[in-house]
């Protein structure tokens, strides 16, 4: 991993100080050796490994990240470079910036100064799995990849945005992200994926995309040749992070994304993948007899990581605030951090997940529902019945239960009549909480989510909105702050750019079939996976047994938090309502009652509450 930094002044008696700021903002980052560069009105600098910077005459690039198809730009670039940053350098006096950034194939966070034009550009990679924060005031304009150290630049300060408070206080994970150019702080922006930023002669801003994900139209329908092309693409995908990775190891669950990586990489690599699952005690959340299968298959070296019922809690989420510097969108991640730090201490120093998959391939049991719409939609009134019947048959839940008439409820609630393909968000789960949020701190059931529709149907927006709004972001931003912490690279094959274009030109019905997810991954995985992992219907999910985490001691402990003086003077929530839930949550947990406990909402109440103390001390 490598954090990077920056800062132009306005003001002359600040000049001496920019070296100092970059200084303070990297150490912020990273405990490695910083390099910092002074070119006329700006300071760059860098920290950490899997980065680069270039200098050449007037032109300077640092780089957070890595290339993956510099094979390709070769053709482009004359000559040797050094590093990846030299190799964008020279791409951008070649073709331009933005030019050069639609040619990369690559995980990356940049900053690109021209001192001829006196201009400063910053870029994220099409997914956002570098991160990149911004400020721009009267002081000065400055950057980094995190948004803590840019906190104490002159005129930013620690001012929260409510919305972002009252949106983790009271609401879904899924909308903590629906404004991707905002942070935690109302001072401090962040650079969405996909974009560009410019800074110009005294701090003028322009902010575009460079790239999008656009409808296609493919020209093949046989499953065959479609299956070969997806097996292809993500063996590319694979193997070009394989051939940058140093000592790579792999999360592996009992599900199709996952294993598929790693399936592929021991196809690339011709040796078993080095491979890490977190096991629980509670059965419902533990898939170590799913993942047996692939491990008896002779595709990877197995180090299982079990979490018991009895952790400390509070001491594990205080370390994972500090880490990630904000709250953390889900329990699951206490697992990863666990899993990493077992990674690293092993002397891996990359780590491949599966990110992306569910949305590239309609994993998540939301997606049935939009899928069922789009058959309406189409007049296939007869495979829509079919459908419908196999969800029930293969899904039902005794909590989450599936029939014909909760399909129909689905499809109203989920979807928009008058915009075709427009989705709606899900609001009774949105605002499940929103009473225990002060309407004068925040309303959190006022709050109407951005939902994109650049497509013509309810599944593909509905990926595309979990890619770009929901799911994705809150998932590579927590990847990010874990692995750098214990000095891993971390990559995802499904995100890579031509595979996702792929997958969004595929029709629903290539990727639901028969009541059965990921339909069109499963043929392609042919001969890569074992058939009991391909063939299997059934659905873990990645998560964990947090509502047993919050049992005993832990609630003794969280109930007293809620009591504080401190908690109750932030005004955030109704402290009555809050206590209410916490009492049904232990009665839910201790009675084994079938209906949903809360552990999702203490899980964010405690992470707000510790990281609001984290920030007081920072």
């Amino acid at each position: 991993m490598a954090r990077i930094a920056g800062f132009i002044t306005w003001k002359a008696e600040d000049v001496s100080r920019r070296h100092d700021y970059i200084v303070q903002m990297l150490a912020a980052m990273s405990d490695d050796t910083c390099n910092v560069i002074n070119k006329g009105p700006l300071s760059l600098g860098i920290a950490g490994q899997w980065g680069s910077v270039a200098v050449s005459g007037n032109y300077i690039v640092v780089l957070d990240g890595q290339i993956f198809n510099t094979d390709e730009l070769q053709q482009t670039v004359s000559g040797k470079y050094t590093n990846n940053a030299q190799l964008i350098l020279e791409l951008c006096r070649k073709v331009g910036f933005k030019v050069a950034l639609q040619k990369l194939n690559g995980d990356i966070s940049l900053a690109f100064f021209d001192g001829n034009a006196g201009r400063l550009w910053l870029a994220r990679d099409r997914f956002g799995i570098k991160p990149l924060y911004y400020v721009s005031n009267i002081n000065g304009f400055g950057f980094s990849s995190l948004p803590t150290p840019l906190l104490d630049l002159p005129g930013v300060g620690k001012t929260l945005d409510n919305r972002y408070i009252g949106l983790i206080a009271g609401s879904h994970y899924r909308t903590f992200d629906n404004a991707p150019e905002r942070s935690p702080f109302v001072y401090v922006d962040q650079l969405p994926a996909a974009h560009i930023l410019e800074v110009g002669p005294n701090g003028v801003l322009a902010r575009y995309v460079y790239w999008q994900l656009k409808p296609q139209i493919i020209s093949i329908y046989n499953e065959d040749v479609l299956a070969e092309q997806y097996r292809e693409l993500l063996l590319d995908a694979v193997r070009r992070r394989l051939a940058v990775a140093g000592r790579p190891a792999f999360t592996l669950s009992g599900g199709m994304d996952s294993s598929s990586v790693l399936g592929c990489a021991v196809h690339s690599m011709g040796r078993l993948g080095d491979a890490f699952s977190t096991l629980y005690v509670d059965p419902t959340y533990d898939e170590r007899l799913e993942i047996q299968d692939i491990v008896n298959a002779g595709l990877a070296h197995w180090t299982p990581v079990e979490l018991s019922d009895d952790l400390n809690l509070f001491g594990m989420v205080e370390h994972l605030v500090s880490i990630h510097q904000e709250p953390v969108a889900t329990a699951t991640w206490l697992s990863h951090d666990i899993l990493s730090r077992c990674v690293a201490e092993k002397g891996f120093d990359s780590l491949f997940g599966g990110l992306g998959g569910d949305e590239l391939n309609a994993g998540e049991y939301e997606y049935f529902p939009l899928f069922f719409a789009d058959l309406r939609a189409t007049g296939q009134d007869a495979q829509l019945a079919v459908e419908i019947a196999r969800w029930v048959e293969y899904h039902n839940h005794p909590i989450y239960q599936k029939n014909a008439v909760i399909a129909e409820h689905l499809m109203m609630q989920l979807t928009q009549n008058k915009i075709m393909g427009c989705c709606r968000p899900n609001i009774e789960r949105q605002n499940r909480y929103a009473r225990t949020v002060r309407a004068e701190f925040f309303d959190v059931a006022a709050f109407e989510p951005v939902m994109d529709h650049p497509f013509s149907t309810y599944l593909a927006n509905r990926a595309y909105q979990d890619l770009t709004r929901e799911t994705a972001p809150c998932c590579l931003r927590a990847e990010d702050r874990q692995c750098s912490t214990y000095g891993l690279n971390h990559y995802d094959p499904f995100l890579d750019y031509r595979l996702v274009e792929f997958m969004f030109a595929i029709p629903g019905t290539m990727k639901i079939r028969n009541g059965v997810t990921k339909y069109l991954l499963r043929k392609a995985m042919k001969h890569i996976l074992p058939n009991t992992t391909r063939m299997r219907v059934k659905k873990t999910g990645w998560n964990a047994p947090a509502h047993r985490w919050f049992s005993g001691s832990n609630l003794t402990l969280l109930r007293d938090m809620v009591a504080s003086r401190r908690f109750q003077e932030r005004g955030i929530y109704h402290i009555i309502e809050v206590e209410r839930i916490i009492n049904e949550h232990e009665k839910i947990v201790q009675t084994s009652v079938i209906r949903e406990n809360h552990m999702m909402f203490l899980w964010q109440l405690l992470n707000l509450e510790l990281w609001l103390e984290w920030l007081e001390k920072f």
